[in-house]
Order: structure tokens, then sequence, then C-alpha cells
């Protein structure tokens, strides 16, 4: 990867309208879906579903700084996602459709910390998304890789204005 690409994981629920959803960014530059954070050695979507593996469908995000923060990025994944669900997105529920941001870059953490604190304000409720360093993550099988990009009528949890939304989404404190 390119040494001025940066990466977060972002798990929000099914992962096929959350990678669809952050394809459309300006400034993300590749995503791929898998699994995140688990306890077992490369797990199968079968596996995943039986809700003992511990992990989370999860989005790989990789992003160019100079085109998009990462605070900017974790705003619209608050957009994104119901972050007082417990375990739950959409219609989705198990353990693996949890929300979750997990860091590989220690100094993101207060990147991270700022925005979840910002974005509780909103809530009465405490936020459901784990905030954790990535401790492993598993490629989805193919068919699930761009999966909404293959089946453009297929399941997705999010409302497809929020794609709309995406595509139109400038990150204001990013000069270009």
């Amino acid at each position: 990867m390119d040494s001025t690409i940066k990466d977060i994981y972002l798990a929000g629920g099914c992962f096929w309208g959350t990678e669809h959803f952050f394809k459309q960014v300006k400034g993300v530059v590749d995503t791929e879906v898998g699994y995140a954070n688990g306890i077992i050695d490369n797990p199968t979507y079968q596996q995943v579903c039986t809700d003992t593996t511990k992990f989370a469908e999860t989005v790989h995000v990789c992003y160019d700084p100079s085109v998009i923060t990462l605070k900017f990025l974790l705003s619209l994944y608050f957009k994104a996602i119901d972050p007082v669900s417990v375990n739950k997105q959409g219609h989705d529920e198990g353990t693996q459709y949890r929300t979750g941001i997990y860091y590989t870059d220690l100094q993101d953490l207060s990147v991270i910390k700022n925005v979840c604190e910002s974005e509780q304000k909103n809530y009465n409720e405490p936020l459901a998304v784990e905030i954790l360093p990535l401790v492993n993550f598993y490629n989805a099988e193919e068919y699930h890789q761009d999966y909404l990009d293959k089946n453009p009528d297929g399941y997705c949890h999010l409302p497809l204005k929020l794609f709309e939304f995406a595509k139109k989404a400038i990150d204001s404190e990013v000069l270009t």
C-alpha cells in the first residue's frame, strides 16, 4: 500500500451496504470486506453466522488523508449506523453485525475518541460502538466483495439516499 494511504476498519452491520457506502466517498481509494477481531483462523461466512467466532462483519477502508481526514470519514460512518443499537443494524441481528472502529495506528485513537465523544452528545443512551485495536482481519469470500456493484438490486440495510449523500460529501477541513 502507498505510504501516503491510511486505513481504518469499520464494522457497521452487514458489510455489503457499509462497503458500498464508503466506496462512494471522495478520498476512499479502496475497500474490502471481511471479518475482524474474532477467535479462529480463516473463518468462513457460515462459521461467522453461528455467532460463536466473535467476528464482526467489517470493511477495510483505505483512504487518502490529503483528500479526506479520519475525523470526516468517521463522521460519515456515524451517518450510516445506529450507534446505540447492540448487535443489530437494520434487520440484521447477531454479534457479527455489531458496530466497531478497529484501528491499526495508535495515533488514530485520539481522533476516534474525540469523534465518538462528540457523537455521544446526540444520544441519551451510551454508544454501542467498539473502539479497539485491530487484532485480525480475514477477507470475506469473493462473492461478498463489491457485492452491491455485482448485485445492484441485492439486499442492503442502508437507504439508497445515503449512497447519494456519500458521493457528494466533501471534507472541508482538507485543502485540495
